[in-house]
């Protein structure tokens, strides 16, 4: 099956609110699993939201093009138009509230003729099953990865005779700042050894610089501002524990970010969270001061006793449990499932949104004809065949380029292997003259007596 995946070429278009040059967990996942995308012969284009001067058609890594516009409309539009739609879900989202409960029959409706959802954990499944009202055969889990390549441990880069505790977080109420800012003067206090680095803005960063001016710990809570994605190694090698005080998430990617770094993880027991990491890898705790307080009191007399898995331990699990390549072949099996798929006639798409509720269903379908009259109209005034179509970077420049690098690769390890070579040769040469020197200096002691 492997194989009748790898000949077959999909066109992928990926449409997300979020995108470079922001950067976060979504936006790395996109662009990640684009690049292994196109590594497996597929094209792939991204769609998204403008910044500033960011507009029209950018170019990244590989030929990875970038557009504008937004998410849920695009899904919408594309079925009208035809094509099969997957939508991703990082996200959790509660019922109670007025905001869930609009934002909950907005994921209803956009999903209402989705193809396919893929979900990031078994929680996040459940949530996005329940909230838009899916049958469960129509929701796969694929998790999030990490590149293990960027995030190698350095012990040398950790502070000798402290315990450095790392944030790495978005500073807003959702990541839970309000419980960080409640147990870091308590730590602090216990333990005269143990520093907090804070990497990361927002609105709740007031409320850390607050604590630290109140409780004078200006030289052991360091407030690092935003971080680029690149320079997130950088501080992480520096800490011995990563401590995730979110009060929700569907998968986390800092945590496993941290924990490939080498770092000991202390997170929340909230959402996808507990499925993360192996137990041995992290302490669980409630959302809440007391708990948290006393899972980082564990990870310090753990760390203390020397208890905790070695940090090059840690970073080969993880290298193994989340791989790209892999979330790129599991993605492309379900790419494969959808495109094999019967392509629903109009009369089946509306009975799917007239079902999403007596009131709210109506709105749907109105809303579904309006969207192919339109389109009706654009064929008319716009024909498909008059739009210029936008060249394709050629493949066979970039598999080349590809090539040429795995060769120069292979080039510096033989190179490398020659001079080991040569150096024993050397060694082994000069140890031969060396020994038949000795051995007629001997002969010629044994003559002479």
């Amino acid at each position: 099956m492997s194989n009748c995946l790898s000949l077959r070429r999909h066109n992928v278009c990926m449409v997300s609110d979020f995108f470079f040059p922001n950067m976060g967990g979504v936006e790395s996942h996109i662009y990640q699993l684009s690049q292994c995308l196109l590594e497996k012969g597929h094209k792939v284009i991204i769609m998204t939201h403008f910044y500033g001067d960011r507009k029209g058609v950018r170019y990244l890594t590989n030929g990875l093009k970038a557009f504008s516009t937004l998410a849920h409309e695009t899904m919408f539009h594309a079925r009208t138009m035809g094509l099969k739609t997957v939508f991703t879900d990082h996200s959790l989202f509660g019922f109670a509230d007025a905001s869930s409960i609009l934002t909950n029959k907005i994921l209803q409706f956009s999903l209402a003729d989705c193809n396919h959802v893929i979900c990031v954990s078994h929680t996040s499944k459940e949530n996005t099953v329940l909230r838009a009202g899916l049958d469960p055969k129509e929701v796969s889990v694929i998790p999030n990865a990490v590149d293990a390549t960027m995030f190698v441990p350095d012990p040398s880069k950790r502070h000798p005779g402290k315990i450095t505790i790392v944030v790495v977080s978005r500073l807003v109420y959702r990541k839970g700042m309000d419980l960080l800012a409640g147990i870091i003067p308590d730590v602090c206090q216990t333990h005269p050894d143990v520093q907090f680095i804070i990497g990361g803005d927002g609105p709740k960063r007031i409320l850390l610089e607050e604590v630290r001016e109140k409780h004078e710990l200006h030289d052991r809570v360091i407030l690092l501002g935003m971080l680029e994605h690149r320079k997130v190694r950088d501080v992480l090698v520096q800490g011995d524990i990563l401590i995730n005080t979110s009060l929700t998430e569907a998968f986390c990617i800092a945590i496993v970010e941290a924990a490939c770094c080498g770092l000991q993880v202390v997170s929340t027991k909230v959402g996808g969270v507990p499925e993360v990491l192996p137990p041995d890898l992290i302490y669980l705790a409630e959302p809440n001061d007391q708990s948290l307080r006393e899972e980082l009191e564990r990870a310090i007399a753990d760390k203390r006793a020397g208890k905790n898995v070695p940090p090059f331990v840690a970073h080969n699990r993880i290298k193994l449990l989340y791989t790209w390549r892999d979330v790129a072949h599991r993605t492309e099996r379900v790419y494969k499932r959808v495109a094999d798929l019967v392509e629903r006639e109009t009369k089946e798409r509306l009975s799917r949104y007239y079902s999403c509720g007596p009131l709210s269903g109506k709105l749907f379908v109105i809303a579904a004809v309006l969207n192919i009259w339109f389109m009706c109209f654009l064929q008319i005034f716009q024909p498909s065949q008059k739009i210029e179509i936008a060249p394709e970077l050629q493949r066979s420049h970039i598999l080349k380029r590809n090539a040429n690098q795995k060769t120069s690769k292979e080039e510096q390890r033989s190179q490398k292997r020659t001079l080991l070579e040569n150096e024993d040769n050397l060694t082994n040469g000069t140890s031969s003259k060396i020994l038949r020197r000795s051995n007629r200096k001997r002969t010629k002691s044994k003559e002479e007596v």
